[in-house]
């Protein structure tokens, strides 16, 4: 339904993006496993763990969703959690349970990530907006009282 929107920003096909994303949540829960046993880096790591996963798993649902209204709340989602995990990863040299040069390729598939679900969030919403307008122009322009528009937006006499 909706994922079209990210095939049409991206290039990327539904399955593909499914496999992206788990594969970023893959790497970084072995990255989380290698970390130290400090406080700090289970805190962060733990975090890190949730938002990741989190990720691929409402990305799934966002493919199996009832309406517009709710594929935009679960990308939306999606987009929120990609952020968060772009936040972990980059506070992660600060606190010294990590090198640059172990977080930057992480970080960049975070942030691509981020990037691609926060366009596809607006181009998602861009579209209801567009099929919500064409709704109220096609109800405001019916040849005859007795034309109907259903919730489909097909116009039912």
């Amino acid at each position: 339904m909706e994922l079209a929107t990210l095939n049409s920003v991206f290039n990327m096909t539904e399955k593909e993006l499914k496999l992206r994303t788990r594969k970023f949540a893959v790497e970084i829960l072995n990255f989380v496993d290698k970390l130290p046993n400090r406080r700090s880096a289970n805190i962060i790591g733990n975090q890190l763990g949730r938002s990741t996963s989190s990720i691929t798993s409402t990305y799934r649902a966002a493919g199996r969703a009832r309406s517009h209204t709710e594929f935009i709340s679960k990308i939306g989602i999606v987009e929120e959690e990609a952020d968060e995990s772009t936040f972990w990863l980059d506070i992660f040299p600060d606190t010294h349970n990590s090198t640059l040069e172990v977080i930057t390729p992480l970080l960049t598939e975070a942030r691509e990530l981020t990037a691609i679900f926060t366009a596809a969030s607006k181009t998602a919403k861009k579209n209801i907006l567009n099929k919500i307008q064409k709704l109220i122009t096609i109800s405001q322009f019916s040849n005859s009282p007795s034309d109907r528009v259903n919730r489909a937006g097909k116009i039912s006499k």
